[in-house]
């Protein structure tokens, strides 16, 4: 049986449908907070009668933090899913990452221990990895180096990324894949897909940065691959293109149908963006568009490659342009 954590998010919805297309029996651990609503909204997307599907999931309610639930849920288990993280660039946030990242990763890896779990899938971050530099392209082989400008989400997804090869270390089976930019349909109000949203409202600027971009859908898929596979104490890059934002704010116009953004802002006018924000966010209290962490990746060019992943299972990625074409779709449909 397999265990799913943080079953609503994207990664996880996406790996829950995927995984109900299998045989295999799942369970997924949800707060009494979390909206499974998300999920059943996620398994529509794809068929026509998502019940059947979502009547293969067994839920139970439990908290990585709480190592009580955390162990009675991986009762009967053979693997485990870890996707469960909190997601932010807010320093308002920092603590609340660090708890969740952190302490509720160690929290999977000592509870998989004690019930000696077969197999342990942790989805990571490329945040976690050192950066190659604009001239050059990151892979598993650059390691991470410590810095006052590394985000507080980026520290926790390292330190978790420790947490499981400490678990390795003392004997249990575990993959780590760090994704770069996922790309995919789920709540358009927050994270990636929120780009979505920004774009067809009339985005009007753009910045000289690359980054990589993967499917979410490629995601889930790479993961059961390595679950299924004798690989173990090894991570992956998945990343399917390294793409300017000038490109992939070209490529999201198009597929929604609107003008892409036209002026450029470099470096100076989005320093002075997220300082302006941050004082804007004091005086009235709300989440800053842009951090210092955001401003400076979008005016950087990060490259990174997927070589040893697919060299090692074979799999090929979605193309970027299919990828943003489809999300745009569903998100035109359902806006």
């Amino acid at each position: 049986m397999i265990l799913v954590t943080g079953g609503t998010g994207l990664v996880g919805s996406h790996l829950l449908f995927q995984l109900s297309q299998t045989q295999e029996r799942i369970r997924a651990i949800r707060r009494p907070s979390s909206d499974i609503g998300k999920v059943e909204k996620i398994f529509s997307l794809y068929h026509s009668q998502p019940e059947e599907f979502l009547s293969r999931i067994e839920w139970v309610e439990g908290d990585i933090l709480d190592m009580d639930s955390l162990k009675e849920g991986l009762d009967g288990i053979e693997k485990v899913y870890h996707t469960a993280a909190m997601v932010s660039f807010d320093p308002k946030d920092k603590a609340e990452i660090i708890e969740t990242n952190i302490d509720g990763t160690a929290n999977v890896v000592n509870a998989c221990l004690e019930k000696k779990i077969k197999k342990l899938c942790y989805v990571s971050s490329i945040a976690t990895l050192g950066r190659a530099g604009n001239n050059g392209i990151t892979t598993e082989k650059n390691e991470w180096n410590s810095n006052h400008k590394a985000s507080p989400y980026a520290i926790s997804k390292h330190e978790a990324e420790r947490e499981v090869w400490r678990g390795i270390a003392e004997g249990l089976k575990a993959v780590i894949v760090n994704p770069s930019v996922i790309i995919g349909p789920g709540d358009f109000t927050k994270g990636s897909a929120k780009m979505f949203q920004t774009m067809y409202n009339g985005l009007k600027v753009y910045t000289s940065g690359m980054n990589g971009y993967i499917d979410v859908n490629d995601v889930a898929k790479a993961m059961i691959i390595l679950m299924e596979s004798d690989i173990s104490d090894e991570c992956f890059i998945l990343n399917s293109e390294n793409l300017y934002y000038k490109t992939l704010f070209e490529m999201m116009a198009q597929a929604l149908g609107v003008k892409p953004p036209k002026y450029k802002a470099g470096k100076f006018l989005s320093e002075l963006s997220w300082r302006l924000l941050k004082i804007e966010a004091l005086i009235t209290g709300k989440r800053p568009l842009i951090t210092r962490q955001t401003a400076q990746t979008a005016n950087s060019d990060y490259r990174y490659s997927s070589e040893k992943f697919v060299k090692t299972t074979g799999m090929k990625f979605t193309p970027m342009k299919e990828c943003i074409q489809k999300t745009a779709g569903i998100f035109l449909k359902n806006k």
